[in-house]
């Protein structure tokens, strides 16, 4: 794993910022990581056997999936809507989770570690680059009840609701008087009132140049052969690869 200042650096260039957020995340990141055993959580190998849930949708979160390198898009990483600073690291290998949360003390002992910091932000920042995780963090070690449909590689399983013929993904759907229903369907949705509307350019499509092409490659996760987007360069001889 890259140094706490070289993570902290790339996470606040893809946050679009330096905050306490960051350096709380990146900090919870590399603990997590070290208590579940991973030390390249971003590597080819270790990226297949790591899930993270966060529990809030801040900065720190940013910052987690920066050093873990987790994703949605990949299923590594979980969205919990509790507004908690926390999140479980869990190693799907063996099987060992912990549970990291921020305490409230750290931000109460502040002016104990930057006393010489007087604009609050900056004081909260330079505090928790300085505080030791004892300080910082509680740790617990908890238990992820979790079946195949919440784990990465391919879908497993496909429905159509039975009211607005919208494909169910993954065992998301929801059986209501022996139908299968979307959740929007079955128990409302963020949003209201849609309605199917046309947009500008609609038959718009990018124009694929030389160095974009289609090639198909064997995925270790679902192995079959699919269909992926690669960029290569000019002169390369040889594909690459996505590495999860």
């Amino acid at each position: 794993m890259q140094n706490f200042e070289t993570l902290l650096k790339g996470s606040a260039a893809a946050h679009g910022h330096l905050c306490s957020g960051q350096v709380v995340g990146v900090r919870m990141g590399m603990l997590g990581c070290r208590l579940i055993g991973l030390n390249e959580p971003r590597g080819q190998e270790q990226c297949k056997q790591i899930i993270v849930y966060v529990e809030m949708d801040r900065c720190t979160s940013d910052a987690i999936a920066h050093v873990t390198g987790v994703k949605l898009g990949r299923r590594s990483l979980k969205f919990m809507d509790y507004g908690i600073m926390a999140a479980t690291f869990v190693n799907l290998e063996t099987g060992k989770a912990y549970r990291i949360l921020s305490t409230e003390e750290a931000r109460d002992l502040v002016h104990v570690y930057a006393p010489e910091i007087s604009e609050k932000s900056m004081q909260q920042l330079e505090a928790y680059l300085r505080m030791p995780d004892s300080v910082l963090f509680r740790v617990q070690q908890v238990q992820v009840p979790m079946s195949e449909f919440d784990l990465p590689g391919p879908t497993r399983s496909k429905v159509s609701c039975s009211q607005c013929g919208q494909v169910v993904r993954d065992h998301r759907e929801v059986q209501v008087k022996g139908m299968a229903l979307c959740k929007p369907c079955a128990r409302g949705a963020y949003f209201e009132n849609p309605q199917e509307v046309t947009w500008p350019d609609m038959n718009w499509r990018p124009e694929l140049g030389a160095e974009l092409r289609v090639f198909s490659c064997e995925s270790d996760a679902e192995k079959t052969a699919h269909n992926e987007l690669c960029f290569t360069a000019p002169n390369a001889s040889k594909k690459e690869t996505p590495s999860c």
